[in-house]
């Protein structure tokens, strides 16, 4: 693979990008790019001048005097990716390699219902400590029924006085910069919620131009529903919605992608600002409680309907159990023949060992997770081709695939092996859509005056090659990222610089 070549101008010494190395004063040009903006707009060739945190041109540009000039030539240069979905800890992880590596400049937590709260505090953590990718978040409605409701009294749809309070909580999140609100009503307690709920809620953010973005009621056999729910919010609320990570996850139902578009589509003819995401994959990552949706850990009717009529036994395997780590990549039909009981039985044993290891390490976080092969190749294919589906991981730091490889893999196998989107049309839904739906402003695209969010890649070498096996694998063609104007990945090696900013959601 041919790399991205620095060379020097006049009096300007050879860039040797050493990790450590923050380029924080005077230009970098980047010459001989093949320029792909974001928008959706066909590829030229044109120079990229970035001074300070932001492009100052694009065009025909000459080096100036001392400027730093990077050699582009049968690369592609695009706006760094936006991650409109990560469950990545900055925190703990500020390298965040998994997305730098990857091309990601940007990254949106706090889905699925589930948020650090209140999310002022937590921005001035991160500023204090900025990580190599900018960071922005929502606030999470099971997070905020667990703030405003009784622990042991949550297993139903909030009352008045806590749906107040749930309001207050997520207007005091909307105007530290909140992105707007996440649902996980698959997971407890917010399955315990009913619309109304929801929509009070959305209200809240939607009077805020935040944006609704749901893990759906379900994503199996009642998915066609869920998606009505959904859109029955936007109508009510009038501000955007949106379909986290977008699937079906029943065989059952395999092949009737184009009929939940044909929903979309309807809604969006009706005036509903209705959009979606998708992930590069047929295997689902969550945790084990889904498999409960009675919420009866110790009824193993729930499990057995699962494996009849959803996801068979042996498609779904442990992704992390601390328990029992010896069973992390086995399937739990394999598990239950070896011990010689059924599946249903089995993985409630399991699940009762998971309860009282969690009573017994109360700080110990993401000690279980399992990984279901549920979804057809086809309904990926036709939900990524929708033009109001953009592109998001789901991803961490290990575990599933597609926390290291879910952009590069839309490259290389979407794009260049089988065709389903174009190269440019790519980039947008990695880029300016979501920055679009997200309601970001100055990121997502190449233009003047955007800050300098910036990925140069080969586009006939790149892939992802993390696997289920080994999900923490680096993408290849990968050249250089760059976040706010300074260089945090150059030919699969990160640097020092942590350059990440706090992304907020523009005011309408």
């Amino acid at each position: 693979m041919r790399r991205v070549r620095l060379v020097p101008t006049i009096a300007a010494a050879l860039f040797t990008a050493l990790p450590g190395y923050a380029h924080s004063s005077g230009s970098t040009l980047v010459i001989n790019a093949a320029v792909i903006d974001g928008t959706g707009a066909p590829v030229r060739r044109a120079s990229v001048r970035v001074t300070g945190d932001r492009i100052r041109e694009i065009g025909d540009l000459q080096p100036k005097r001392g400027e730093t000039v990077i050699d582009a030539r049968n690369h592609v240069v695009a706006p760094g990716f936006i991650d409109c979905h990560s469950h990545l800890d900055v925190t703990t992880k500020p390298e965040a390699n998994a997305a730098i590596s990857q091309g990601v400049t940007t990254i949106i937590v706090g889905p699925d219902g589930f948020s650090k709260s209140p999310l002022s505090p937590y921005f001035r953590e991160v500023a204090a400590h900025p990580p190599a990718v900018n960071l922005g978040s929502f606030s999470g409605h099971n997070t905020l029924r667990a703030q405003a409701m009784p622990r042991q009294d949550n297993h139903r749809p909030a009352n008045a006085a806590e749906i107040t309070a749930m309001q207050r909580a997520l207007a005091a999140d909307m105007s530290a910069g909140a992105i707007g609100l996440s649902s996980g009503l698959a997971y407890e307690t917010g399955l315990f919620s009913n619309t109304d709920e929801v929509v009070a809620l959305n209200q809240t953010a939607a009077r805020r131009g935040g944006l609704y973005s749901s893990h759906m009621r379900n994503e199996d056999d009642e998915v066609e529903s869920a998606v009505r729910e959904l859109i029955d919010i936007g109508t009510r609320t009038g501000g955007p919605v949106h379909v986290s990570h977008i699937k079906i996850s029943t065989k059952r139902l395999w092949g009737v992608a184009p009929r939940i578009i044909a929903q979309l589509e309807a809604a969006r003819a009706a005036g509903v600002d209705v959009s979606a995401d998708v992930y590069p994959y047929t295997a689902w990552n969550t945790t084990m409680r889904i498999l409960f949706p009675n919420t009866n850990f110790a009824d193993p009717s729930g499990p057995a309907a699962i494996f009849r009529d959803v996801v068979p036994a042996d498609k779904i395997v442990f992704e992390a159990y601390a328990p029992n780590p010896a069973l992390v990549g086995r399937n739990i039909a394999d598990i239950a023949n070896e011990r010689g009981v059924d599946p249903a039985t089995l993985y409630v044993g399991l699940m009762q060992d998971l309860l009282a290891y969690q009573a017994a390490h109360p700080d110990q976080h993401e000690i279980e997770g399992i990984i279901g092969f549920g979804m057809d190749e086809r309904d990926v294919e036709h939900f990524m081709a929708w033009p109001n589906t953009s592109i998001c991981s789901d991803g961490a730091d290990g575990g599933h695939p597609r926390g290291y490889g879910t952009f590069a893999r839309v490259l290389g196998v979407y794009v260049r092996e089988r065709g389903v989107l174009g190269l440019e049309d790519a980039i947008r839904k990695m880029t300016q859509l979501n920055a679009t739906q997200l309601g970001i402003a100055d990121r997502g695209v190449l233009r003047r005056g955007a800050f300098a969010d910036i990925v140069i890649f080969d586009p006939a070498t790149v892939v992802d090659r993390a696997t289920m096996q080994e999900p923490t694998l680096t993408a290849i063609g990968f050249d250089l990222v760059m976040v706010n104007g300074q260089i945090v990945y150059r030919d699969g090696v990160r640097t020092e610089a942590r350059p990440g900013r706090i992304v907020k959601r523009s005011r309408k």
